[in-house]
Protein backbone atom coordinates (compact mmCIF):
# COMPACT_ATOMS: atom_id res chain seq x y z
CA UNK A 1 0.00 0.00 0.00
CA UNK A 2 1.83 3.19 -1.48
CA UNK A 3 1.26 6.95 0.56
CA UNK A 4 -1.29 7.40 -2.47
CA UNK A 5 -3.83 4.70 -1.45
CA UNK A 6 -3.49 5.75 1.88
CA UNK A 7 -4.40 9.47 1.44
CA UNK A 8 -7.10 7.90 -0.79
CA UNK A 9 -7.87 5.84 2.12
CA UNK A 10 -8.34 9.01 4.91
CA UNK A 11 -9.86 11.21 1.93
CA UNK A 12 -12.60 8.24 1.98
CA UNK A 13 -12.61 8.17 5.92
CA UNK A 14 -13.09 12.15 6.19
CA UNK A 15 -15.86 12.07 3.59
CA UNK A 16 -17.70 9.51 5.34
CA UNK A 17 -17.53 11.64 9.03
CA UNK A 18 -17.95 14.61 6.91
CA UNK A 19 -21.01 13.53 5.21
CA UNK A 20 -22.58 11.61 8.53
CA UNK A 21 -22.38 14.85 10.49
CA UNK A 22 -23.95 16.24 6.86
CA UNK A 23 -27.07 13.87 6.89
CA UNK A 24 -27.41 13.89 10.76
CA UNK A 25 -27.58 17.90 10.68
CA UNK A 26 -30.04 17.48 7.65
CA UNK A 27 -32.21 14.53 9.79
CA UNK A 28 -32.08 16.91 12.96
CA UNK A 29 -34.13 19.89 10.96
CA UNK A 30 -36.10 17.72 8.87
CA UNK A 31 -37.54 16.57 12.30
CA UNK A 32 -37.62 19.95 13.56
CA UNK A 33 -37.00 18.73 16.67
CA UNK A 34 -40.91 17.41 16.81
CA UNK A 35 -39.56 13.93 18.11
CA UNK A 36 -36.95 15.14 20.95
CA UNK A 37 -40.42 17.49 21.85
CA UNK A 38 -42.50 14.13 22.33
CA UNK A 39 -39.59 12.09 23.98
CA UNK A 40 -39.55 14.45 26.25
CA UNK A 41 -43.36 14.66 26.61
CA UNK A 42 -44.14 10.63 26.32
CA UNK A 43 -41.46 8.81 28.51
CA UNK A 44 -43.61 7.78 31.78
CA UNK A 45 -44.42 4.53 30.16
CA UNK A 46 -41.53 1.92 29.78
CA UNK A 47 -42.08 0.46 26.75
CA UNK A 48 -42.90 3.49 25.01
CA UNK A 49 -39.66 5.00 26.27
CA UNK A 50 -38.04 2.25 24.46
CA UNK A 51 -39.59 2.59 21.41
CA UNK A 52 -39.15 6.39 21.13
CA UNK A 53 -35.72 6.35 22.34
CA UNK A 54 -35.13 3.89 19.15
CA UNK A 55 -37.05 5.89 16.89
CA UNK A 56 -35.61 9.03 17.23
CA UNK A 57 -32.09 7.75 17.28
CA UNK A 58 -32.76 5.62 14.24
CA UNK A 59 -33.80 9.55 12.39
CA UNK A 60 -31.29 12.07 13.92
CA UNK A 61 -28.74 8.63 13.01
CA UNK A 62 -26.83 9.31 16.32
CA UNK A 63 -27.67 7.64 19.76
CA UNK A 64 -24.65 10.14 21.46
CA UNK A 65 -26.62 13.05 20.40
CA UNK A 66 -29.94 10.90 22.18
CA UNK A 67 -27.96 10.34 25.31
CA UNK A 68 -26.93 13.97 25.20
CA UNK A 69 -30.81 15.32 25.33
CA UNK A 70 -31.50 12.71 27.59
CA UNK A 71 -28.54 14.15 29.93
CA UNK A 72 -29.92 17.48 29.54
CA UNK A 73 -34.06 16.37 30.27
CA UNK A 74 -32.89 14.99 33.50
CA UNK A 75 -30.50 17.66 34.42
CA UNK A 76 -33.15 20.09 33.89
CA UNK A 77 -35.85 18.29 35.67
CA UNK A 78 -37.93 17.88 32.96
CA UNK A 79 -37.62 14.22 33.32
CA UNK A 80 -37.14 11.75 36.01
CA UNK A 81 -34.15 9.50 35.70
CA UNK A 82 -36.58 6.27 35.69
CA UNK A 83 -38.00 7.57 32.34
CA UNK A 84 -34.43 8.12 30.84
CA UNK A 85 -33.63 4.24 31.37
CA UNK A 86 -36.02 3.30 28.55
CA UNK A 87 -34.78 6.25 26.34
CA UNK A 88 -31.37 5.07 27.08
CA UNK A 89 -32.02 1.42 25.93
CA UNK A 90 -34.39 2.19 23.03
CA UNK A 91 -31.22 4.41 21.24
CA UNK A 92 -28.65 1.25 21.37
CA UNK A 93 -31.08 -0.18 19.13
CA UNK A 94 -31.71 2.78 16.88
CA UNK A 95 -28.30 3.58 16.37
CA UNK A 96 -27.93 0.20 14.39
CA UNK A 97 -30.32 1.65 11.55
CA UNK A 98 -27.18 3.66 10.13
CA UNK A 99 -25.23 -0.17 9.63
CA UNK A 100 -27.76 -1.38 7.69
CA UNK A 101 -27.51 1.43 5.19
CA UNK A 102 -24.23 1.27 5.07
CA UNK A 103 -23.86 -2.83 4.44
CA UNK A 104 -25.40 -1.44 0.69
CA UNK A 105 -21.19 -1.49 0.02
CA UNK A 106 -21.43 -4.75 0.11
CA UNK A 107 -24.08 -5.56 -2.03
CA UNK A 108 -23.97 -8.23 -5.05
CA UNK A 109 -25.47 -9.49 -7.84
CA UNK A 110 -26.02 -9.05 -11.33
CA UNK A 111 -28.99 -6.65 -13.06
CA UNK A 112 -29.87 -3.08 -12.79
CA UNK A 113 -31.44 -3.66 -9.68
CA UNK A 114 -28.56 -4.88 -7.79
CA UNK A 115 -26.39 -1.96 -9.69
CA UNK A 116 -28.80 0.40 -8.65
CA UNK A 117 -28.08 -0.26 -4.78
CA UNK A 118 -24.49 -0.16 -4.93
CA UNK A 119 -23.56 3.14 -3.63
CA UNK A 120 -21.52 4.02 -6.81
CA UNK A 121 -24.73 3.81 -8.86
CA UNK A 122 -27.14 6.14 -6.71
CA UNK A 123 -24.34 8.59 -4.85
CA UNK A 124 -24.00 10.49 -7.84
CA UNK A 125 -27.28 10.99 -8.80
CA UNK A 126 -28.52 11.81 -5.05
CA UNK A 127 -25.54 14.28 -5.15
CA UNK A 128 -26.62 16.23 -8.16
CA UNK A 129 -29.70 16.14 -7.55
CA UNK A 130 -29.46 17.63 -4.11
CA UNK A 131 -26.94 20.16 -5.26
CA UNK A 132 -29.40 21.41 -8.10
CA UNK A 133 -32.39 21.36 -5.47
CA UNK A 134 -29.75 23.94 -2.79
CA UNK A 135 -29.21 26.47 -6.14
CA UNK A 136 -32.86 26.64 -6.94
CA UNK A 137 -34.88 25.99 -4.30
CA UNK A 138 -36.13 28.13 -1.62
CA UNK A 139 -38.43 26.59 0.41
CA UNK A 140 -36.01 25.58 3.49
CA UNK A 141 -38.17 22.39 3.87
CA UNK A 142 -36.68 21.94 0.34
CA UNK A 143 -32.99 23.05 1.00
CA UNK A 144 -33.15 20.36 4.47
CA UNK A 145 -34.35 17.76 2.00
CA UNK A 146 -30.72 18.64 -0.25
CA UNK A 147 -29.10 18.55 2.59
CA UNK A 148 -29.82 15.10 3.58
CA UNK A 149 -29.30 13.97 -0.27
CA UNK A 150 -26.05 15.21 -0.42
CA UNK A 151 -25.17 14.36 3.25
CA UNK A 152 -26.48 10.61 2.66
CA UNK A 153 -24.30 11.05 -0.92
CA UNK A 154 -20.93 12.38 0.27
CA UNK A 155 -21.22 9.03 3.81
CA UNK A 156 -22.12 6.50 0.87
CA UNK A 157 -18.98 7.75 -1.24
CA UNK A 158 -16.93 8.28 1.14
CA UNK A 159 -17.91 4.37 2.57
CA UNK A 160 -16.95 3.29 -1.26
CA UNK A 161 -13.80 4.89 -1.59
CA UNK A 162 -12.27 3.50 1.67
CA UNK A 163 -14.41 -0.09 0.94
CA UNK A 164 -12.55 0.31 -2.37
CA UNK A 165 -9.33 1.08 -0.96
CA UNK A 166 -8.34 -1.76 1.65
CA UNK A 167 -9.95 -4.51 -0.30
CA UNK A 168 -6.29 -4.73 -1.63
CA UNK A 169 -4.63 -5.51 2.01
CA UNK A 170 -6.30 -8.54 2.12
CA UNK A 171 -3.13 -10.13 0.48
CA UNK A 172 -0.97 -7.88 2.71
CA UNK A 173 0.52 -10.29 5.56
CA UNK A 174 1.59 -6.80 7.85
CA UNK A 175 -2.24 -5.63 7.72
CA UNK A 176 -3.79 -9.53 8.56
CA UNK A 177 -1.21 -10.02 11.20
CA UNK A 178 -2.13 -6.88 13.13
CA UNK A 179 -5.89 -8.03 12.31
CA UNK A 180 -4.98 -11.57 14.17
CA UNK A 181 -4.03 -9.33 17.18
CA UNK A 182 -7.56 -7.81 17.11
CA UNK A 183 -9.07 -11.28 17.30
CA UNK A 184 -8.47 -11.85 20.85
CA UNK A 185 -11.57 -10.59 22.54
CA UNK A 186 -9.56 -8.07 25.16
CA UNK A 187 -7.83 -6.29 22.45
CA UNK A 188 -10.19 -6.17 20.38
CA UNK A 189 -12.32 -4.34 22.28
CA UNK A 190 -10.31 -1.85 23.67
CA UNK A 191 -9.75 -0.99 19.79
CA UNK A 192 -13.01 -0.65 19.51
CA UNK A 193 -14.24 1.27 22.68
CA UNK A 194 -10.83 3.34 22.04
CA UNK A 195 -11.98 4.37 17.97
CA UNK A 196 -15.52 4.79 18.84
CA UNK A 197 -14.67 7.34 21.95
CA UNK A 198 -12.61 9.54 19.61
CA UNK A 199 -14.72 9.92 17.03
CA UNK A 200 -17.83 10.04 19.52
CA UNK A 201 -20.21 7.95 17.09
CA UNK A 202 -20.69 4.13 17.38
CA UNK A 203 -22.59 4.29 13.72
CA UNK A 204 -19.22 5.73 12.41
CA UNK A 205 -17.10 3.33 13.88
CA UNK A 206 -19.08 0.75 13.44
CA UNK A 207 -19.01 2.15 9.52
CA UNK A 208 -15.40 1.69 9.34
CA UNK A 209 -15.57 -1.75 10.79
CA UNK A 210 -18.17 -2.52 7.87
CA UNK A 211 -15.04 -1.10 5.44
CA UNK A 212 -12.61 -3.23 6.56
CA UNK A 213 -14.91 -5.69 6.04
CA UNK A 214 -14.95 -5.29 2.54
CA UNK A 215 -11.26 -6.42 2.13
CA UNK A 216 -12.27 -9.94 3.39
CA UNK A 217 -9.66 -9.91 6.03
CA UNK A 218 -11.26 -9.48 8.76
CA UNK A 219 -12.64 -12.53 10.23
CA UNK A 220 -16.13 -12.13 12.87
CA UNK A 221 -13.42 -13.76 15.29
CA UNK A 222 -12.50 -10.31 15.02
CA UNK A 223 -15.31 -8.13 14.05
CA UNK A 224 -16.80 -9.18 17.59
CA UNK A 225 -14.79 -8.19 19.78
CA UNK A 226 -14.49 -4.77 17.77
CA UNK A 227 -18.56 -3.92 17.78
CA UNK A 228 -18.75 -5.20 21.68
CA UNK A 229 -16.21 -2.09 22.13
CA UNK A 230 -17.94 0.05 20.18
CA UNK A 231 -20.68 -0.67 22.28
CA UNK A 232 -19.14 0.49 25.40
CA UNK A 233 -17.45 3.68 23.88
CA UNK A 234 -20.29 5.25 22.51
CA UNK A 235 -21.05 6.42 25.86
CA UNK A 236 -18.41 8.44 26.45
CA UNK A 237 -19.93 11.63 24.79
CA UNK A 238 -22.92 11.66 27.37
CA UNK A 239 -20.27 11.41 29.82
CA UNK A 240 -18.40 14.25 29.13
CA UNK A 241 -21.59 16.00 28.37
CA UNK A 242 -22.81 15.58 32.06
CA UNK A 243 -19.07 16.20 33.64
CA UNK A 244 -20.70 20.19 34.10
CA UNK A 245 -24.23 18.80 34.98
CA UNK A 246 -25.76 18.37 38.08
CA UNK A 247 -25.92 14.98 40.13
CA UNK A 248 -29.06 13.76 38.67
CA UNK A 249 -27.71 14.37 34.94
CA UNK A 250 -24.21 12.19 35.94
CA UNK A 251 -26.78 9.85 36.98
CA UNK A 252 -28.39 9.29 33.72
CA UNK A 253 -24.71 9.65 32.21
CA UNK A 254 -23.54 6.59 34.12
CA UNK A 255 -26.75 4.83 33.82
CA UNK A 256 -25.26 4.65 29.83
CA UNK A 257 -22.35 3.13 30.91
CA UNK A 258 -23.06 0.63 33.27
CA UNK A 259 -26.25 -0.33 31.08
CA UNK A 260 -23.49 -1.05 28.02
CA UNK A 261 -20.73 -2.66 30.27
CA UNK A 262 -23.14 -5.09 32.02
CA UNK A 263 -24.40 -6.23 28.83
CA UNK A 264 -21.09 -6.65 26.22
CA UNK A 265 -19.76 -8.66 29.60
CA UNK A 266 -22.67 -10.63 29.67
CA UNK A 267 -22.24 -10.85 26.32
CA UNK A 268 -18.38 -11.87 26.05
CA UNK A 269 -18.83 -14.33 29.14
CA UNK A 270 -21.70 -16.28 28.03
CA UNK A 271 -20.48 -15.98 24.40
CA UNK A 272 -16.49 -17.76 24.53
CA UNK A 273 -18.01 -19.96 27.18
CA UNK A 274 -20.24 -21.30 24.41
CA UNK A 275 -17.61 -20.99 22.04
CA UNK A 276 -15.03 -23.36 24.63
CA UNK A 277 -17.69 -25.90 24.30
CA UNK A 278 -19.09 -26.14 20.64
CA UNK A 279 -16.11 -24.53 18.92
CA UNK A 280 -18.31 -21.82 16.61
CA UNK A 281 -17.08 -22.75 13.41
CA UNK A 282 -18.48 -19.02 11.42
CA UNK A 283 -15.64 -17.18 13.70
CA UNK A 284 -12.80 -17.97 11.03
CA UNK A 285 -15.13 -16.93 8.51
CA UNK A 286 -14.40 -13.41 6.49
CA UNK A 287 -16.98 -10.90 8.24
CA UNK A 288 -18.99 -9.03 5.76
CA UNK A 289 -20.68 -5.56 6.20
CA UNK A 290 -24.09 -7.03 6.32
CA UNK A 291 -22.97 -9.94 8.92
CA UNK A 292 -21.85 -6.74 11.20
CA UNK A 293 -24.86 -4.60 11.06
CA UNK A 294 -26.94 -8.01 11.59
CA UNK A 295 -24.51 -8.94 14.63
CA UNK A 296 -24.64 -5.35 15.48
CA UNK A 297 -28.69 -5.26 15.67
CA UNK A 298 -29.23 -9.09 17.34
CA UNK A 299 -26.89 -8.16 20.20
CA UNK A 300 -28.41 -4.77 21.32
CA UNK A 301 -32.05 -5.81 20.74
CA UNK A 302 -31.53 -9.02 22.89
CA UNK A 303 -29.84 -7.21 25.27
CA UNK A 304 -33.11 -4.54 25.17
CA UNK A 305 -35.62 -7.64 25.88
CA UNK A 306 -32.91 -9.73 28.60
CA UNK A 307 -32.88 -5.75 31.03
CA UNK A 308 -36.18 -4.97 30.38
CA UNK A 309 -37.17 -6.63 33.78
CA UNK A 310 -34.16 -5.21 35.66
CA UNK A 311 -33.84 -1.21 34.15
CA UNK A 312 -34.86 -0.71 38.38
CA UNK A 313 -30.87 -2.05 38.61
CA UNK A 314 -29.55 0.12 36.63
CA UNK A 315 -31.27 3.68 38.62
CA UNK A 316 -30.05 1.61 41.81
CA UNK A 317 -26.47 1.40 40.75
CA UNK A 318 -26.69 5.22 39.71
CA UNK A 319 -27.30 6.06 42.92
CA UNK A 320 -25.52 3.94 44.88
CA UNK A 321 -22.23 5.25 42.78
CA UNK A 322 -23.85 9.10 43.62
CA UNK A 323 -25.80 9.09 46.33
CA UNK A 324 -28.48 11.69 47.01
CA UNK A 325 -26.96 15.02 48.80
CA UNK A 326 -28.46 16.87 51.50
CA UNK A 327 -28.70 19.84 49.05
CA UNK A 328 -30.91 17.55 46.89
CA UNK A 329 -33.29 16.53 49.45
CA UNK A 330 -34.23 20.04 51.19
CA UNK A 331 -34.39 21.53 47.29
CA UNK A 332 -37.10 18.76 46.95
CA UNK A 333 -38.72 19.13 50.11
CA UNK A 334 -38.86 23.32 49.23
CA UNK A 335 -39.69 22.68 45.87
CA UNK A 336 -37.41 24.98 44.98
CA UNK A 337 -37.40 25.43 40.87
CA UNK A 338 -34.64 26.93 39.22
CA UNK A 339 -34.49 27.94 35.21
CA UNK A 340 -32.63 24.64 34.27
CA UNK A 341 -34.85 24.02 31.31
CA UNK A 342 -32.37 26.06 29.28
CA UNK A 343 -29.67 23.60 29.77
CA UNK A 344 -26.85 24.29 26.64
CA UNK A 345 -27.04 20.24 25.91
CA UNK A 346 -30.17 21.43 24.11
CA UNK A 347 -28.10 24.56 21.85
CA UNK A 348 -27.30 21.39 19.23
CA UNK A 349 -31.08 20.94 18.46
CA UNK A 350 -32.45 24.48 18.26
CA UNK A 351 -35.76 23.18 17.73
CA UNK A 352 -35.68 21.96 21.29
CA UNK A 353 -34.02 24.29 22.89
CA UNK A 354 -36.81 26.68 21.36
CA UNK A 355 -38.96 25.18 22.83
CA UNK A 356 -37.51 24.98 26.11
CA UNK A 357 -37.43 28.82 25.79
CA UNK A 358 -40.90 29.33 25.12
CA UNK A 359 -42.06 26.80 28.48
CA UNK A 360 -39.64 29.07 30.52
CA UNK A 361 -41.03 32.57 28.78
CA UNK A 362 -44.90 30.18 29.90
CA UNK A 363 -43.87 30.73 33.39
CA UNK A 364 -42.13 34.19 33.66
CA UNK A 365 -45.76 35.57 31.87
CA UNK A 366 -47.31 33.86 34.82
CA UNK A 367 -45.61 35.65 36.93
CA UNK A 368 -45.70 39.25 35.74
CA UNK A 369 -49.40 38.62 35.41
CA UNK A 370 -49.78 37.30 38.82
CA UNK A 371 -47.36 40.41 39.84
CA UNK A 372 -49.96 43.13 38.25
CA UNK A 373 -53.11 41.65 39.77
CA UNK A 374 -51.41 41.39 42.85
CA UNK A 375 -50.49 45.19 43.33
CA UNK A 376 -54.19 45.99 41.57
CA UNK A 377 -55.37 44.19 44.84
CA UNK A 378 -53.53 46.05 47.36
CA UNK A 379 -55.97 49.48 46.46
CA UNK A 380 -58.86 48.02 48.30
CA UNK A 381 -56.98 46.41 51.29
CA UNK A 382 -52.84 47.29 51.61
CA UNK A 383 -50.60 43.89 52.79
CA UNK A 384 -46.93 44.37 53.34
CA UNK A 385 -46.38 40.60 52.81
CA UNK A 386 -48.54 40.73 49.50
CA UNK A 387 -46.76 44.21 48.59
CA UNK A 388 -42.93 42.19 49.56
CA UNK A 389 -44.43 39.68 47.01
CA UNK A 390 -45.22 41.93 44.36
CA UNK A 391 -41.23 42.51 44.19
CA UNK A 392 -40.14 39.34 45.07
CA UNK A 393 -41.72 38.15 41.62
CA UNK A 394 -40.63 41.13 39.65
CA UNK A 395 -37.32 40.27 40.73
CA UNK A 396 -37.78 36.44 39.24
CA UNK A 397 -39.20 38.25 36.10
CA UNK A 398 -35.68 39.66 35.67
CA UNK A 399 -33.98 36.85 36.48
CA UNK A 400 -35.99 34.92 33.92
CA UNK A 401 -35.28 37.83 31.38
CA UNK A 402 -31.44 37.76 31.67
CA UNK A 403 -31.85 33.92 31.47
CA UNK A 404 -33.62 34.04 28.25
CA UNK A 405 -32.43 36.95 27.10
CA UNK A 406 -28.80 35.07 26.92
CA UNK A 407 -29.80 31.53 25.92
CA UNK A 408 -31.92 32.85 22.66
CA UNK A 409 -28.79 35.23 21.84
CA UNK A 410 -27.22 31.30 21.91
CA UNK A 411 -29.76 30.25 19.80
CA UNK A 412 -29.80 33.07 17.44
CA UNK A 413 -26.29 32.03 16.74
CA UNK A 414 -26.85 28.35 15.46
CA UNK A 415 -27.96 27.61 11.78
CA UNK A 416 -31.80 27.99 12.43
CA UNK A 417 -35.01 27.68 9.86
CA UNK A 418 -36.68 30.89 8.67
CA UNK A 419 -39.90 29.88 11.27
CA UNK A 420 -37.04 29.07 14.21
CA UNK A 421 -35.59 32.48 13.74
CA UNK A 422 -38.79 33.91 13.75
CA UNK A 423 -39.87 33.01 16.55
CA UNK A 424 -36.52 33.60 18.50
CA UNK A 425 -37.09 36.93 17.72
CA UNK A 426 -40.83 37.23 18.70
CA UNK A 427 -39.74 35.44 22.48
CA UNK A 428 -36.96 38.11 22.53
CA UNK A 429 -40.00 40.91 21.93
CA UNK A 430 -42.32 39.25 24.05
CA UNK A 431 -39.88 38.59 27.17
CA UNK A 432 -39.12 42.21 26.97
CA UNK A 433 -42.96 43.38 27.52
CA UNK A 434 -43.19 40.64 30.23
CA UNK A 435 -40.57 42.34 32.20
CA UNK A 436 -41.95 45.63 31.48
CA UNK A 437 -45.50 44.49 32.98
CA UNK A 438 -43.55 43.49 36.26
CA UNK A 439 -42.19 46.72 36.56
CA UNK A 440 -45.54 48.27 36.27
CA UNK A 441 -46.75 45.91 38.74
CA UNK A 442 -44.07 47.58 41.14
CA UNK A 443 -44.90 51.22 40.05
CA UNK A 444 -48.61 50.13 40.88
CA UNK A 445 -48.11 48.49 44.16
CA UNK A 446 -45.61 51.97 45.26
CA UNK A 447 -48.96 54.21 44.57
CA UNK A 448 -50.46 51.84 46.41
CA UNK A 449 -48.43 52.01 49.14
CA UNK A 450 -48.14 55.82 49.08
CA UNK A 451 -52.05 55.85 49.51
CA UNK A 452 -51.80 53.71 52.45
CA UNK A 453 -49.19 55.25 54.18
CA UNK A 454 -50.81 58.65 54.34
CA UNK A 455 -53.68 57.57 54.69
CA UNK A 456 -55.53 58.82 51.40
CA UNK A 457 -58.54 57.60 49.63
CA UNK A 458 -60.57 58.34 46.57
CA UNK A 459 -63.66 59.37 45.94
CA UNK A 460 -66.44 57.11 45.54
CA UNK A 461 -67.04 58.17 41.74
CA UNK A 462 -62.89 57.72 41.24
CA UNK A 463 -63.11 54.42 42.44
CA UNK A 464 -66.05 53.75 40.46
CA UNK A 465 -63.90 54.34 37.25
CA UNK A 466 -60.61 52.94 38.56
CA UNK A 467 -62.75 49.52 38.75
CA UNK A 468 -64.00 49.45 35.21
CA UNK A 469 -59.94 50.57 34.25
CA UNK A 470 -58.86 47.91 36.33
CA UNK A 471 -61.34 45.24 34.95
CA UNK A 472 -60.26 45.89 31.56
CA UNK A 473 -56.33 46.05 32.06
CA UNK A 474 -57.44 42.31 33.90
CA UNK A 475 -58.63 41.62 30.80
CA UNK A 476 -56.57 42.38 28.29
CA UNK A 477 -53.68 40.80 30.21
CA UNK A 478 -55.29 37.74 30.43
CA UNK A 479 -55.81 37.70 26.67
CA UNK A 480 -52.16 38.67 25.89
CA UNK A 481 -50.89 35.70 27.93
CA UNK A 482 -53.55 33.04 26.18
CA UNK A 483 -52.41 34.68 22.54
CA UNK A 484 -48.66 34.08 24.11
CA UNK A 485 -48.81 30.87 25.10
CA UNK A 486 -51.97 29.27 22.98
CA UNK A 487 -50.86 31.43 19.87
CA UNK A 488 -54.40 31.73 19.13
CA UNK A 489 -54.90 34.20 16.42
CA UNK A 490 -58.42 34.93 16.83
CA UNK A 491 -58.04 35.96 20.22
CA UNK A 492 -55.08 38.18 19.56
CA UNK A 493 -57.24 40.55 17.16
CA UNK A 494 -58.90 41.36 20.25
CA UNK A 495 -56.47 42.65 21.74
CA UNK A 496 -55.75 45.66 19.87
CA UNK A 497 -58.93 46.92 19.84
CA UNK A 498 -59.08 46.59 23.65
CA UNK A 499 -55.78 48.70 23.85
CA UNK A 500 -57.96 51.50 22.11
CA UNK A 501 -60.29 51.42 24.58
CA UNK A 502 -57.96 51.30 27.84
CA UNK A 503 -56.17 54.94 26.02
CA UNK A 504 -59.56 56.20 25.81
CA UNK A 505 -59.96 55.20 29.53
CA UNK A 506 -56.96 56.96 30.24
CA UNK A 507 -57.86 59.80 28.63
CA UNK A 508 -61.36 60.38 30.34
CA UNK A 509 -60.42 59.39 33.53
CA UNK A 510 -57.61 61.81 33.55
CA UNK A 511 -60.20 65.03 32.66
CA UNK A 512 -62.94 63.66 34.84
CA UNK A 513 -60.15 64.58 37.56
CA UNK A 514 -59.39 67.70 36.32
CA UNK A 515 -63.14 68.51 36.55
CA UNK A 516 -63.62 67.38 40.36
CA UNK A 517 -60.02 69.10 40.83
CA UNK A 518 -62.11 72.70 39.93
CA UNK A 519 -64.72 71.59 41.70
CA UNK A 520 -62.81 71.20 45.07
CA UNK A 521 -64.03 67.47 44.97
CA UNK A 522 -60.43 66.03 44.56
CA UNK A 523 -56.96 67.14 46.10
CA UNK A 524 -53.92 67.47 43.59
CA UNK A 525 -51.91 64.96 45.60
CA UNK A 526 -54.55 62.24 44.70
CA UNK A 527 -54.52 63.53 41.46
CA UNK A 528 -50.63 62.57 40.54
CA UNK A 529 -51.45 59.12 42.52
CA UNK A 530 -54.19 58.86 39.74
CA UNK A 531 -52.51 59.71 36.76
CA UNK A 532 -49.30 57.61 37.54
CA UNK A 533 -51.78 54.86 38.33
CA UNK A 534 -54.09 55.32 35.13
CA UNK A 535 -50.64 55.78 32.98
CA UNK A 536 -48.95 52.77 34.20
CA UNK A 537 -52.75 50.56 33.42
CA UNK A 538 -51.89 52.08 29.53
CA UNK A 539 -48.72 51.33 29.46
CA UNK A 540 -49.39 47.53 30.80
CA UNK A 541 -51.85 47.68 27.81
CA UNK A 542 -49.47 48.71 25.29
CA UNK A 543 -47.57 46.13 26.17
CA UNK A 544 -50.13 43.45 25.82
CA UNK A 545 -50.81 44.54 22.74
CA UNK A 546 -47.08 44.42 21.45
CA UNK A 547 -47.46 40.64 22.64
CA UNK A 548 -50.32 39.95 20.49
CA UNK A 549 -48.62 41.99 17.28
CA UNK A 550 -45.63 39.84 17.34
CA UNK A 551 -48.21 36.68 17.16
CA UNK A 552 -50.32 38.30 14.15
CA UNK A 553 -47.50 39.85 12.06
CA UNK A 554 -45.81 35.99 12.20
CA UNK A 555 -49.15 35.88 9.24
CA UNK A 556 -48.26 39.51 7.54
CA UNK A 557 -44.80 39.33 6.03
CA UNK A 558 -45.62 42.62 4.43
CA UNK A 559 -46.05 44.61 7.57
CA UNK A 560 -43.91 45.66 9.98
CA UNK A 561 -44.59 46.05 13.51
CA UNK A 562 -46.03 49.67 13.60
CA UNK A 563 -46.81 49.12 9.39
CA UNK A 564 -49.43 46.39 10.56
CA UNK A 565 -50.75 48.06 14.16
CA UNK A 566 -51.84 51.34 12.03
CA UNK A 567 -53.14 48.85 9.28
CA UNK A 568 -55.18 47.05 12.17
CA UNK A 569 -56.47 50.03 13.33
CA UNK A 570 -57.39 52.10 10.42
CA UNK A 571 -60.48 54.16 10.35
CA UNK A 572 -61.13 52.28 7.19
CA UNK A 573 -61.15 48.58 8.75
CA UNK A 574 -64.81 48.00 9.53
CA UNK A 575 -64.16 45.54 12.03
CA UNK A 576 -61.94 46.62 14.27
CA UNK A 577 -64.13 50.39 14.33
CA UNK A 578 -67.26 47.79 15.21
CA UNK A 579 -65.17 46.03 18.00
CA UNK A 580 -63.99 49.17 19.93
CA UNK A 581 -67.85 50.35 19.91
CA UNK A 582 -68.82 47.09 21.35
CA UNK A 583 -65.89 47.24 23.92
CA UNK A 584 -66.79 50.95 24.92
CA UNK A 585 -69.90 49.90 25.71
CA UNK A 586 -68.86 46.99 27.86
CA UNK A 587 -66.31 49.60 29.67
CA UNK A 588 -68.43 52.42 29.72
CA UNK A 589 -67.66 54.69 33.02
CA UNK A 590 -70.25 55.44 35.40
Amino acid sequence: MDIFSVLTMVGGLALFLYGMDVLGDGLKKASGGKLEIILEKLTANKLMAILLGAGVTAIIQSSSATTVMVVGFVNSGIMKLGQAIGVILGANVGTTVTAWLLSLTGVEGSGIFFEFLKPSSFSPILAITGVIMMSMCKREKHKVAATIMVGFAVLMFGMDTMSSTVKPLAENPDFIDILLMFSNPVLGMLIGLVLTAIIQSSSASVGILQALCVSGAVSYSTAIPIIMGQNVGDCVAALLSSASAGRQAKRAALISLYYKVIKVVAFMVIFYALNAVFQFAFLNRPASALGVAAIHTMFNVVAVVAMYPFTWVLEKLAYLTIPESDDETKASAQGKKEIQILDARFLSTPRVAIEQCKNAAFDMASYAKDGLFLAMELFDKFDQKAADKVIELENLVDHYEDELSAYLVKISSKHLTEKDSQEVTILLHCIGDFERISDHAVNIMESAKEMYEKDLRFSKKAMEELAVFSKAVRNIINASVQVFRQEDLQLANTVEPLEEVIDYLNSEIKKRHVKRLRKGKCTIEMGFILSDISTNYERVSDHCSNIALCLLQLNEENFGTHEFQEHLSNKNNDRFVEEVKRLQEQYKLP
